[in-house]
């Protein structure tokens, strides 16, 4: 088992487009192409990303798969109209919450 950590900060002004964007377009599809959503962290202050998603996927094999597919490569596009600073990490499970 290896978990795709996702960080990023939401764009000023676009919050409510992005929560859309969220709940019905990015988790399902996370979902169809074979991520699952585990666990997210949302940073109201301090520094550091203001998102922290994990997603959990059954082999590395796999996530490297999916991430090299045209459904991740749209569904990420479209995650950055409404995100700066992203960056993503592939990191083993190891039972363990947030591994950055």
């Amino acid at each position: 088992m290896v978990r795709l950590l996702l960080q990023w900060d939401i764009k000023m002004g676009r919050e409510q487009d992005f929560s859309e964007f969220v709940v019905r377009e990015f988790a399902p599809r996370l979902m169809q192409l074979g991520i699952e959503p585990s666990e997210v962290l949302y940073t109201m202050y301090g520094k550091g990303p203001q998102m922290l998603t994990l997603g959990a996927v059954e082999s590395k094999a796999k996530l490297e798969t999916i991430l090299h597919s045209p459904g991740w490569k749209a569904l990420h596009e479209k995650l950055l109209n409404y995100v700066t600073n992203y960056r993503q990490k592939i990191v083993a499970d190891n039972g363990r919450n947030f591994q950055l």
